[in-house]
């Protein structure tokens, strides 16, 4: 590729959400494409970091970007990965309610399951629970054929290898330090070598705000992190559950609470919760980062939403750092789990867009401007409906930018 011509398109970003947008857009012969991720290798951060779950569009509400790519995506998904030989698995899975005042919650799950166009929605009773997961216990359940589990580390290095088929270019280590508007587009620096494009995707995931600033606009909403926590379920302990047993959530919280998700390379974890971090990258508990704090520390929209929500924060921080906390957690849906039957496993960040009023952005945020798409919200099921939001960037690109083959 002759790298002295500007490229029609630069995704910054090399996240799932990242390469599947460059492999839409990649798709229009003769397209000059380049993905820059700023770390040594593509898929390390929310990517790379997730549960693994390729979710069925249960949660959101209808008519929802959330909704719509969702289901899109996931049919998309099993396609591909039959296509590609990406080891996966269509399991099912069920949520339970473990007491009488979730029942309206469950009832409105499978409303939207059903206005979402899920087929084969069941509700099982206690026993019809025992049927599925013999042992989780609850009052009311339901059953959700269609969702299912799949590394999507595998997933988005097959995308990679579709851009290298393509003729495309997915450069690594370069972290996008500066943007600089020039007549025909845009040049990207990371502080030692430019790239120059004539339109640029902000998929930047951790940093998509930071991001759009670079690119001279104020995205109106600030990414705050929040770490979610794993626990994996010892050796021998395994078959305490069969596939995937979730609680129901919490409807004013974008996060599905602790629960049980098989791997499809093996074994069984149980989590996440969602604890505040204290850096973009926090994986660890003392991870920290003076910047980072700051970024949200002095945002008017944090505090509201602490305010508003203080009693929940310190929940989760709590259950952060007592193992017997989050035992409990599991215990609400598995009684038969014990303390000494789990191991503390890895951890995810979430890039959580917040509004300066202190809500938590539910869907997807897609902002437009002058030849530039920036995605400023796309956390589950984004790498579910990763395929669908990818053409749905592409088609927004064309539109917006006036793509066009070249030869």
């Amino acid at each position: 590729m002759d790298v002295s011509k500007p490229f029609d398109v630069a995704v910054i970003g090399g996240g799932i959400v990242g390469l599947a947008s460059a492999r839409a857009l990649a798709q229009t012969p003769g397209r000059r494409i380049v993905v820059l991720e700023a770390e040594a290798d593509i898929a390390r951060h929310q990517t790379g970091h997730n549960s693994g779950v390729i979710h069925s569009g249960l949660y959101y509400r209808p008519g929802s970007l959330k909704a719509a790519n969702c289901a899109a995506g996931r049919d998309a998904m099993y396609r591909y990965c039959e296509e590609k030989g990406i080891r996966h698995e269509r399991c099912g899975k069920i949520v339970v309610a473990v007491n009488e005042a979730q029942r309206p919650a469950l009832d409105e799950l499978e409303r939207r399951g059903r206005a979402n166009g899920l087929e084969g929605l069941r509700r099982l009773g206690p026993e019809a629970i025992r049927e599925l997961e013999p042992h989780a216990r609850g009052v009311d359940g339901l059953h959700v054929p269609q969702t299912g589990i799949v590394d999507f580390s595998d997933v988005a290095h097959a995308y990679a290898r579709d851009l290298a088929d393509l003729g495309m270019e997915v450069r690594t280590g370069f972290r996008v330090a500066a943007v600089r508007k020039t007549p025909d587009g845009w040049i990207l620096s990371d502080g030692s070598a430019e790239v120059p494009a004539r339109a640029l995707v902000n998929c930047a995931g951790l940093h998509s705000d930071r991001i759009a600033r670079l690119c001279g606009m104020e995205p109106e909403v600030r990414i705050v992190p929040f770490r979610g926590e794993y626990y994996r379920i010892k050796p021998g302990r395994e078959s305490l559950v069969r596939n995937l047993i979730y609680p129901v959530p919490d409807p004013r919280f974008p996060f599905l609470g602790v629960h049980f998700t098989r791997m499809v390379h093996g074994g069984v974890e149980a989590g996440p919760n969602a604890v505040l971090a204290l850096k973009r990258e926090g994986y660890r508990k003392l991870d920290f980062s003076l910047r980072d704090v700051g970024s949200w520390f002095f945002y008017g929209g944090f505090w509201k939403l602490a305010f508003r929500y203080w009693r929940m924060g310190l929940g989760e921080l709590w259950r952060s750092f007592s193992k017997g906390a989050f035992v409990r957690s599991m215990q609400a849906l598995v009684p038969e789990i014990e303390k000494g039957g789990v191991r503390r496993a890895g951890s995810g960040v979430r890039a959580q867009a917040l509004e300066p009023s202190g809500a938590l952005v539910d869907d997807f945020r897609i902002v437009e401007a002058e030849r530039q798409l920036h995605v400023l919200n796309a956390p589950s099921p984004a790498a579910t409906a990763s395929i669908a939001i990818g053409r749905t960037l592409a088609a927004m690109a064309q539109k917006s930018f006036g793509l066009a083959s070249r030869k």
